[in-house]
């Protein structure tokens, strides 16, 4: 395709910092790099129609990590190190809400909830835990964050106690990433979409669709899970796979929940529940950066939803989608300058709310 001379022009001309990724890694290292630079020309480019990934599909947890998991954490992380992430998580969530306020996130602080399988031993290996790992936290939270509750909500075939984390939120995705996008742009940064980004190097060529290059000073890798095109990290795509209900009368499910260490994962949204998960049933076919759903997966969530977390009501299911998230062996994010001219923020871990603005701050620092 043959751009015009206006085209190259406005969009492709003295391009200080190309951003590969309009989610919020992306947009949000946009917005630091406009704080840091005024007068610097940002283009983001972004791959689909909408922020494609993660950012558009995830399940709008503003979480920062349930006990089993920061039990689990603890065996293969030092003390220090998990008290880091989780303060990372919770400083990244300030961020996002002081930046785009809360009710333009649709933010609610219902509190989360984990639950614990009957047969599982799960539950009697966390709560022995839980008061040392209140401990840990209390300097960043100045309370407990763990405390035991009961199954206030009718669930089946799990234990009656259920560990209640006071500070777990949730948001609405769509609001905060059009909220992102309004704030990124009326800065002057320009957003391409339908952008596929083909070929970069250090000498700041970039290459779109295949068939125009241009030249942009700075390079930010922001595309998480999609990030082996251009990068040579311990980084692997994820998918999570998702389905909503038809609205519920009566609802009386409010908060976020995880169950079997965050695998599965449910919140009430507009007298809906969204649920996903799953992953862990088949970690080799997930380890894809194709988007789609599978039968094992949606039949095991659909028994979740009709067994376990609404069994005495009749609920049908409206949609399916899913996400890729970036993963690794380690849970630490990569941010870090590639090369000269080449710079990345990637492997969220699926904690892209908790962390994702922070990141973006992190890379803008760099540059």
């Amino acid at each position: 395709m043959n751009y015009s001379y206006w085209e190259i022009k406005s969009w492709f001309t003295n391009v200080d910092f190309a951003i590969i990724g309009s989610g919020i890694v992306g947009l949000s290292t946009a917005l630091h790099l406009k704080e840091k630079y005024p007068k610097s020309n940002i283009l983001v480019l972004e791959k689909g129609q909408l922020p494609n990934g993660a950012s558009t599909k995830n399940a709008g947890f503003a979480c920062f990590g349930s006990l089993s998991e920061i039990s689990s954490d603890l065996k293969n992380h030092s003390i220090q190190e998990v008290i880091d992430l989780v303060e990372k998580r919770w400083n990244g969530l300030s961020l996002l809400r002081k930046t785009l306020g809360d009710k333009n996130i649709g933010f609610q602080q219902l509190g989360g909830y984990e639950l614990f399988d009957k047969d599982s031993d799960l539950f009697d290996n966390c709560v022995p835990k839980m008061n040392e790992i209140n401990n840990y936290l209390k300097p960043i939270f100045k309370d407990e964050v763990f405390s035991v509750s009961t199954n206030e909500f009718k669930f089946k075939t799990i234990k009656n106690q259920l560990i209640h984390n006071k500070f777990e939120g949730q948001i609405d995705t769509g609001k905060m990433m059009e909220s992102l996008l309004q704030k990124v742009q009326s800065l002057g940064i320009k957003i391409l979409n339908n952008a596929d980004i083909s070929y970069i190097d250090d000498f700041g060529n970039v290459q779109l669709n295949n068939d125009f290059t241009f030249l942009a000073d700075k390079i930010i890798i922001a595309t998480n899970g999609f990030a082996n095109q251009f990068l040579e990290e311990e980084l692997q795509p994820a998918r999570a796979q998702v389905l909503i209900t038809e609205p519920i009368d009566n609802l009386h499910i409010k908060g976020t929940f995880h169950l079997d260490e965050g695998y599965y994962y449910f919140r009430n949204i507009d007298n809906r529940i969204l649920l996903g998960g799953g992953r862990n049933l088949d970690f080799k076919a997930e380890e894809t950066a194709e988007f789609g759903t599978t039968e094992l997966i949606q039949e095991k969530l659909e028994s979740l939803l009709k067994e376990v977390i609404l069994p005495d009501k009749k609920v049908e299911v409206a949609h399916r989608w899913s996400g890729i998230m970036g993963v690794g062996e380690q849970k630490k994010v990569i941010v870090k300058q590639v090369s000269n001219n080449v710079y990345c923020g990637v492997r969220l871990g699926g904690m892209g709310i908790a962390i994702g603005s922070l990141i973006g701050k992190e890379i803008a620092e760099l540059v």
